[in-house]
């Protein structure tokens, strides 16, 4: 705001110096044409400096637009549901259907969203049951050699 508030009043000098020299242009003492020239060289000092300004100001707005637009995508996928696509897939479709062009996908007829995780959930269930029974068939076998082990030991006199 501050910023603002100081090109207004480097504007409102500009304004004040060029009320000066349309009077000035008045008195017969001063030669008209140098005050006219004096007139635009200030107001070419007043399109620079407003120039330098909003140059500096239109980069700095871009670069937090940027930022904005960044975040607001990078919130918008954490949000949106990775079978979206499907659907996004499956209305293009429909419009160019509609257009009388042919597909660019074929889409399975009756296809259920929870397909895929029904089957990662299937997968995981059956590599889970397959370590767990290959953990208790060598934690059992091991155990039950121990036990044989000692049991045998017992019978010839040996002491476990």
């Amino acid at each position: 705001m501050r910023i603002f508030q100081e090109l207004v009043e480097v504007n409102s000098s500009f304004d004040r110096l060029m009320t000066g020299l349309k009077r000035l242009e008045t008195v017969p003492f001063f030669q008209r044409d140098l005050i006219q020239h004096a007139r635009s060289d200030v107001e070419i000092a007043r399109v620079y400096a407003n120039r330098e300004f909003f140059d500096n100001f239109e980069a700095i707005v871009e670069n937090d637009a940027k930022w904005a637009y960044r975040f607001q995508l990078r919130f918008d996928e954490r949000l949106k549901d990775r079978h979206d696509i499907y659907l996004d897939v499956r209305d293009s479709e429909h419009r160019r259907k509609r257009k009388g062009l042919p597909p660019r996908v074929v889409i399975l007829p009756n296809w259920d969203l929870s397909d895929e995780d029904r089957l990662d959930c299937q997968l995981y269930a059956k590599r889970k049951n397959g370590r767990n029974k290959g953990r208790r068939k060598h934690s059992t076998s091991s155990a039950s050699q121990t036990r044989g082990d000692r049991a045998s030991g017992a019978r010839r006199g040996f002491r476990t």
